[in-house]
């Protein structure tokens, strides 16, 4: 199974940054990564700008501009029109996934229809790294709060790649509606284990061991059966 570091809002912080390079087992510096900026392309506000920032290190939530040994771009809807062996061995090379944020079902659909998502189970050396969305697609379901982009399947199941739910942007004050009491709610309709968090903390996953890291505030939750 690959490591994970599923961030709300990137690497803000000391602690989560010394969990990336744990998992890393090496420096930043000479770590090798590629980012994936299709899920800033779904979202029904999404804009052109968005997915920029994100490739270009300029946006609010740090990821490509930690000072990785490289960094190159890997966009999943390109890649049914690439040789796939060509892809696979730059993933295979890279160190790292740092996975943009934007709409969790419209990422969802393209890593399987890319075939990234066949392909990472793998990968055990490789660590993954979820920005907000980014993050989202690994659980098992987002609900329905976050829904935007609608699937042909239709649904909010993602991946399922983790045991938990993730309720991102607790308390940000640019969305007012994430209170902790929206995260009760949406987790009682989720069913299972599932974590409402901020901008300060990330879940990692390494061994089949979950662990939050946080200089924030988060929540777990637990319902014993699947709401709807």
């Amino acid at each position: 199974m690959m490591k994970f570091l599923l961030t709300d809002s990137g690497i803000t912080n000391a602690s989560i940054q010394g969990a990336l390079v744990e998992l890393l087992g090496k420096p930043i510096a000479e770590s090798r990564a590629l980012c994936v900026p299709t899920a800033g392309y779904g979202g029904p506000g999404a804009d052109p700008g968005g997915p920029w920032r994100f490739i270009s290190g300029r946006s609010s939530s740090p990821m490509t501009e930690l000072g990785w040994k490289s960094v190159g771009v890997l966009e999943l809807t390109a890649l049914p029109s690439i040789e796939e062996e060509l892809w696979v061995s730059w993933v295979r090379e890279a160190d790292v996934l740092l996975v943009n944020g934007g709409d969790a079902l419209y990422l969802c659909h393209w890593m399987r229809a890319s075939g990234l998502a066949e392909l990472l189970p793998s990968l055990p050396e490789m660590v993954y790294v979820g920005l907000s969305a980014g993050s989202m697609v690994m659980t098992p379901r987002i609900g329905q709060d976050f829904v935007g982009w609608k699937p042909p399947t239709a649904g909010d199941s993602t991946l399922g790649v983790v045991d938990f739910s993730i309720f991102p942007h607790l308390d940000h004050p640019a969305c007012p509606e994430n209170t902790m009491a929206a995260a009760e709610r949406w987790a009682a309709r989720i069913g299972g284990p599932a974590y409402a968090i901020d901008e300060q903390t990330a879940i990692k996953v390494a061994d089949g061991a979950v662990e939050v890291v946080s200089e924030g505030n988060w929540k777990l939750f637990q319902y014993s059966s699947r709401g709807s």
